[in-house]
């Protein structure tokens, strides 16, 4: 009998203590490389720590595993549905972060245990939200900032440090208009009902739109099962709802609860763009966005599988070696950009300056109201009788978007071609920055060659037939969106190191890359994909057949294309993509990679 290993023994004791807090013998948990997606029924879907059993990994999938437990206990979806906003998304946001603080304060304020690990989870949801770069009080998402304000009434735990700098900008504002409703706020932790009433009228203090609650009860007319399949919903936004405020978490949390209001009233989809609720054909847009966001959690139909996850791995770039090597490794990918980076550098520049127009500013003169357009005051004075014009903004088609690159890092992109990706990564990191637009480094290989771990346990099993993916992925995070180049600028060099570039299995970490940006505030979203060759695993396609991974990679392609608001391109390094791609071009030499991935991105963003 195999010995259990530590990650495998504290997956058994996180469980149980989910279920002991719950409440709920069917509660679990489940480990996964992010925790983005949403949750199948009563499952905590946690960040698996990794078999080191990282110290803060640890923390945060308590944290996680807590605040779906207390969810499942404290929270009842149908009532929440029926009382939230489903005009403003402004509202509807604030409105979940009131609960998701009054749920938590429930076992804090009971379980000292349970009060650290939420602490641990306040931290990591902090760390990538917005309010911690907010240079102004406009900059702050009033959400979060409410939401910890009700924390801190309802638990007495300070903000996480992080944020304080940015909760300073609003907090007085907030304060003033609302206080009385936040000191309230404490008097009805324990009934959800009332505790939503004050919520609503924080509201309407806040100046924010509140509808007249729905009249419907929560029972009728086969609500029973409505409601059973808005829990998981509210189940993964307890855990990650601000984990990534303006990353990769917030997003599915707003919009899955906001779709459990859609069957009241199919007209309110139309009014969810931030902001600008009185525009029909802006409402109009985002629904069409939300109907194609929606049911995400589903993978597309396909005889896929892998034969296990226990070994898979979500990695950042600075865990895979120390910090000494990884700053040889720069110093080595800067070396080759030396050489590299006129190839990459001039097409980059015309990038930007593509880009930098489209959101030039620009106005409309000689208008009846406005701004005083100043450069005319002199034709008043040479004739008295002229009126005073004025001049107003034109609105810019730019929309907020992110890119991610996908790189394979697989072996065969080993010496000239990885060395070129990396420096179009680099390059293309600062050039978007430096226009406004978030860019995500990602890449994607195998931990070993020919089958990992996930094959040993297959052949200790007996080798039963159809097992599926038998090597374990890893898949690796050189830059986060929201994280500066500076900051992620060392990490890049990693794909410089011997011995990182193994198998490649395409399908899976295309989902994983989609994942990460559907969790994305931004309105638009484009994936970049660039790859030598088509999916190879030996040990999966001796046991799978020699398809078995190349008709995954075309299902989720297809599925993607299909279904999804994400844009998604590809460059091939002298393997056709354009087989699997609609968008994609194929380049013969890596000397063109710098050419080809610039013009892809242009065309991309003259379509905007």
């Amino acid at each position: 009998m195999a010995v259990a290993s530590p990650l495998d023994r504290f997956r058994t004791v996180l469980g149980a203590a989910t279920r002991a807090i719950a409440e709920d013998a069917e509660a679990e948990v489940v480990f996964a490389s992010d925790a983005s997606g949403q949750s199948p029924g009563k499952v905590a879907r946690v960040v698996s720590p990794g078999p080191s059993l990282e110290p803060r990994l640890v923390a945060e999938a308590r944290g996680a595993a807590d605040a779906t437990a207390l969810r499942l206990r404290h929270h009842d979806p149908k009532l929440h549905a029926s009382r939230a906003p489903i005009s403003d998304s402004d509202a509807r946001a604030v409105f979940d972060a009131l609960e998701h603080a009054r749920v938590e304060a429930l076992g804090a304020r009971s379980m000292d245990g349970v009060r650290a690990n939420l602490n641990d989870l306040a931290e990591a949801r902090v760390r990538l939200d917005a309010i911690t770069r907010a240079r102004t009080g406009e900059e702050v998402p009033l959400a979060t900032a409410v939401g910890l304000l009700a924390r801190q009434r309802l638990t007495g735990e300070a903000p996480p440090q992080a944020a304080r700098a940015g909760l300073e900008l609003i907090a007085p504002w907030i304060e003033d208009k609302a206080g009385a409703e936040l000191d309230a706020l404490a008097l009805t932790i324990d009934d959800q009902s009332a505790f939503a009433t004050l919520s609503r009228r924080l509201l309407e203090d806040l100046e924010l739109p509140v509808e007249e609650p729905s009249d419907q009860q929560p029972d009728e007319g086969g609500d029973e099962d409505q409601g059973e399949e808005e829990g998981p919903d509210e189940q993964d936004d307890a855990e990650t709802q601000d984990a990534d405020g303006s990353g990769e978490m917030e997003m599915r949390s707003e919009e899955s609860e906001r779709e459990e209001g859609e069957d009241e009233s199919t007209d309110s989809e139309a009014d969810t763009e931030e902001g600008e609720a009185s525009s029909a054909q802006e409402g109009a847009d985002q629904a069409r966005a939300n109907a194609q966001r929606r049911n995400w959690a589903d993978e597309p139909i396909t005889d896929y599988k892998p034969f296990t996850s226990r070994f898979d791995e979500m990695v950042a770039a600075a865990e895979l070696c120390d910090d000494d090597e990884l700053g040889r490794l720069r110093a080595y990918l800067d070396q080759q950009m030396t050489s590299l980076g006129g190839v990459v550098t001039r097409p980059a520049n015309r990038l930007q300056r593509r880009l930098m127009a489209q959101q030039a500013r620009s106005w409309d003169f000689d208008q009846e109201e406005g701004l005083l357009d100043a450069a005319r005051l002199a034709r008043v004075i040479v004739t008295p009788g002229h009126s005073l014009s004025y001049k107003i903004e034109k609105d810019t088609e730019f929309k907020d978007t992110v890119v991610s690159l996908l790189i394979d890092n697989s072996g065969s992109m080993r010496g000239r071609p990885i060395s070129i990706a990396a420096t179009c990564a680099d390059v293309l990191a600062r050039t978007l920055e430096r226009c406004g637009v978030q860019t995500e480094i990602l890449g994607f290989t195998t931990r070993g060659w020919k089958g990992g771990q996930s094959r040993e346990m297959w052949l200790s099993e007996g080798r039963p037939p159809h097992p599926g993916r038998l090597n374990d992925l890893r898949h690796i995070v050189y830059k986060r969106a929201d994280e500066p180049y500076r900051h992620a600028r060392k990490s890049l060099g990693l794909m410089m190191r011997e011995g990182l570039l193994k198998e490649n299995i395409d399908g899976e970490a295309l989902l994983w890359a989609h994942a990460r940006l559907l969790a994305r505030p931004e309105e638009r979203r484009i994936l970049l994909v660039i790859s030598d060759g088509a999916p190879v695993d030996d040990s999966t396609a001796s046991a799978n057949g020699g398809t078995y991974l190349e008709r995954h990679l075309r299902q989720v392609i297809g599925w993607i294309e299909g279904r999804s608001n994400v844009e998604l391109a590809a460059i091939g390094i002298g393997h056709d993509v354009t087989r699997y791609y609609s968008r994609a071009v194929t380049i013969m030499d890596a000397e063109q990679l710098g050419g080809a991935l610039i013009e892809q991105l242009a065309a991309l963003f003259d379509k905007n």
